[in-house]
């Protein structure tokens, strides 16, 4: 069950490969987190030295967890993968011009990981034919609804 998502990632990308990576984190993060204080709607992935890093994934600290630290909300986050997947993906990045976006935060054994995929940007008709499909689908189920309410019960 995720603790967040990122929806909108999936309208705005076509999703090519998915991962699961370990995020660092501080103690009032976490509180926060478990309280559902955090936001990854502008958030995204970068590749600095190797490493990965969590860039807008906002988590707005609790006053009662935070009264000894100053929390920083926007704060980068480094993830946590292997570095052969690291590679991979560097490479991929790079060279076919993917971006890596977090779709959601989830629970693992107790602990806080971040799905992240590589994607590709959709262009402006694809987004409209996403709209499209998703109306024609509230519509039909709508339709069926009616439907099934005004047959005659016996």
């Amino acid at each position: 069950m995720p603790i967040a998502e990122n929806r909108r990632a999936r309208f705005d990308y076509h999703i090519e490969e998915r991962f699961e990576a370990g995020i660092v984190l501080e103690g009032w993060e976490i509180k926060a987190i478990r309280e559902g204080q955090v936001q990854l709607t502008d958030g995204y992935v970068l590749i600095r030295d190797g490493e990965l890093f969590l860039i807008g994934c906002r988590i707005n600290a609790l006053r009662s967890a935070s009264t000894h630290v100053r929390p920083e909300a926007d704060r980068t986050k480094k993830l946590l993968m292997k570095k052969d997947e690291i590679r991979r993906l560097i490479g991929k990045v790079e060279q076919r011009g993917f971006t890596l976006v977090p779709l959601d935060l989830h629970y693992k054994g107790g602990r806080v990981k971040v799905e992240i995929a590589l994607a590709k940007g959709k262009a402006q008709h694809d987004k409209r034919e996403t709209e499209k499909k998703r109306d024609w689908e509230r519509e039909k189920g709508r339709l069926m609804r009616t439907k099934v309410s005004s047959a005659p019960k016996n």
